[in-house]
């Protein structure tokens, strides 16, 4: 029995590195148009609104999709479910790079979302079988830094093959190397110890008890109608307005526009968020689980320091120091970015263990909501502020800041709200 234990121990880091690789693509996809933003603009010759349109592309079918994919995750399987959509996000990256114009760009967009859609959340439900509870935060937060090395390689290294290959070359590469993960994890993937002969590692409250049946739609109604759940569902909200609007798209117009920074060092700057997400992930997770026993200080903590940061954004857009960009991009990536685990860890745990999948997955939603209204809306105000040889005017910039800075303090209030489940 220990020996089998032990390699159920083992097995269960071959299963993390496959999800982690999956999980690599599913940010590097969030986050490239703030990278290749002209080059788009430029390539389909569309205004700030439609480029808006052409990035939250991605957003739709992920936000439509998670309480679907959260359901496919605890019925039809992770392996199944993650296998199916990487080989959509696959073909949809491989579309991207061959678009002709900018409809099927955004469709070949929207492809990429439906198949990203079908990676986390399964992933998290993966783990949380693999990984017992006190485990569970510090490795969701390693899933996150993978996260963030994929956001890491569509920053400056995407800059770099962009000017050298053009923007095309490097979706198709991507495509193809999405299409062999898609392979490794039908060959990899085990959905649970059991069904690899493992006993079992993450054991349920009451000893042999076996977890209780639940309804799909029944489980939907449970999360929705729990109280407890909405301040991280607003949390969630504000968190993605923010990551996925600014540093997904408009950080590097920004950066273009107001310091007149080159793409290199555009990506320079925006890698900041990847590095601290590679970093602050496992960090906030550990300090969460081993230091201060809770999930509200870390949200609190995290959404106080957004605040006061967006305060310097709005008052100061046009005048910060290059040295302060790189700082306070490095705090959206811990803040915002490497947070965000910590906000789906507290909603796993207001649930019973089989409702995991579902759980995250009705959270999940809210982020990128929060993209799919806040990408074209702030490309409205770009376009209403101006646009002058290639620019836009520092008018439509202020506006969007402004609303930014709002969410920020929404930001705040909601975690005041969050009431988390007593720990043991």
């Amino acid at each position: 029995m220990e020996r089998t234990i032990k390699a159920a121990m083992r097995y269960r880091w071959v299963i993390f590195t496959i999800l982690a690789l999956q999980y690599l693509f599913v940010y590097f996809h969030r986050v490239c148009p703030a990278i290749v933003a002209q080059d788009l603009a430029e390539t389909f010759s569309i205004s700030a609104t439609s480029l808006g349109v052409l990035a939250s592309g991605y957003f739709y079918p992920y936000a439509l999709m998670q309480v679907p994919v959260g359901l496919l995750a605890d019925s039809w399987g992770p392996r199944k479910t993650v296998t199916f959509f990487s080989l959509l996000g696959a073909a949809g990256a491989l579309m991207f790079g061959l678009s002709p114009n900018f409809g099927i760009a955004t469709l070949s967009r929207i492809v990429v979302g439906l198949g990203l859609s079908g990676i986390f959340v399964p992933a998290m439900k993966t783990l949380a079988v693999w990984f017992r509870p006190r485990e569970y935060a510090k490795i969701s937060g390693a899933l996150m830094a993978v996260g963030g090395i994929g956001w890491l390689s569509a920053s400056t290294p995407l800059a770099l093959a962009a000017k050298n290959f053009g923007w095309r070359a490097g979706f198709i590469a991507i495509g193809g190397i999405t299409l062999v993960f898609s392979i490794l994890t039908w060959l990899l993937l085990v959905d649970s110890p059991k069904k690899k002969g493992f006993p079992e590692i993450n054991a349920h409250a009451e000893p042999g008890a076996a977890p209780k049946k639940m309804s799909l739609l029944a489980g939907i109604r449970m999360v929705f109608s729990t109280p407890r759940f909405w301040p991280l569902a607003l949390y969630c909200f504000c968190n993605g307005s923010i990551l996925f609007s600014f540093t997904g798209l408009w950080a590097g117009p920004y950066l273009r526009d107001i310091y007149g920074l080159s793409t290199p060092a555009i990506g320079n700057i925006l890698s900041m968020v990847a590095i601290a997400m590679v970093v602050g992930s496992p960090l906030l997770g550990y300090l969460s689980d081993n230091i201060l026993g809770s999930r509200k200080k870390v949200l609190f903590g995290s959404a106080l320091i957004t605040v006061v940061e967006w305060a310097f954004f709005y008052f100061f857009y046009q005048s910060l120091p290059v040295p302060v960009l790189y700082a306070f991009f490095l705090l959206i990536g811990v803040f915002i970015g490497a947070s965000s685990v910590i906000c789906f860890t507290a909603t796993k745990e207001l649930f019973p263990l089989e409702m995991a999948g579902t759980s995250v997955s009705c959270v999940n939603i809210f982020g990128f909501l929060g993209g799919i209204i806040y990408q074209p809306l702030i490309g409205y105000f770009m376009d209403m502020g101006g646009k002058v040889d290639g620019k836009y005017l520092p008018q439509g910039y202020k506006t969007a800041f402004l609303l930014l800075f709002a969410t920020t303090i929404a930001y705040v209030i909601s975690s005041l709200l969050v009431k988390e489940k007593p720990r043991d």
